[in-house]
């Protein structure tokens, strides 16, 4: 056997085993998907869960392709059980790459602890505006488009838990924002806390 056919080999043999791992973990990422939670300081419909740590976990181990392949994998499973028009999914799917993406990005560039918590708490900002901007001009519209949920519901909601939510705008600003900021620093708590532990297995 040439070295190139072994160099060929080897490669193909590393596709899989990535392929594999990624696929395993949107799976368990679709799973811990349903394990979600409400937080009390926030509308009701803002739910938190941990299933962007096995993105976060690909994208860190096998780059930030893998990490965005975990969340697609994840949201076109939940598809099936879908009661929101697919709504639902495509934000959570935002959500996820707006925090992945450049929080394994950045980790990619120099793997370190200290690049690892720049990367999630860069993400962390991302997500956390770029769902702002999402939910103002896309996503809360759609549910009242598609849906017939009045915006004037989703803002209710938030008022229930915080009397300065009056309208959209304030709902973003007082309710949604901070929600993504308190979500990826749980999120960045966690993955910091097991990433270490797991990351044998992932490269093997």
């Amino acid at each position: 056997m040439t070295a190139v056919n072994q160099k060929t080999m080897r490669s193909e043999l590393f596709q899989t085993k990535t392929l594999t791992k990624t696929a395993v973990l949107g799976v368990l990422a679709f799973i811990i998907m349903a394990l979600e939670f409400p937080l009390p300081m926030f509308a009701a419909f803002l739910k938190i869960d941990f299933s962007d740590v096995p993105a976060l976990l690909a994208g860190f181990a096998m780059g930030p392709w893998a990490g965005i392949m975990v969340e697609v994998i994840k949201n076109f499973l939940h598809l099936f059980k879908s009661q929101t028009a697919f709504i639902g999914e495509g934000a959570n799917l935002l959500t996820g790459i707006l925090l992945v993406a450049p929080a394994s990005w950045i980790y990619s560039m120099h793997k370190s602890k200290k690049s690892a918590i720049t990367g999630l708490l860069v993400g962390t900002i991302v997500m956390a505006v770029g769902m702002s901007i999402a939910n103002y001009y896309v996503i809360v519209p759609l549910y009242q488009k598609l849906l017939n949920f009045p915006t004037e519901a989703v803002v209710a909601m938030g008022s229930k838990v915080n009397p300065h939510v009056m309208d959209l705008k304030t709902l973003v600003v007082y309710s949604i924002l901070p929600f993504n900021i308190v979500k990826g620093i749980i999120l960045t708590v966690v993955t910091a806390l097991i990433y270490k532990r797991v990351s044998p297995l992932l490269h093997r």
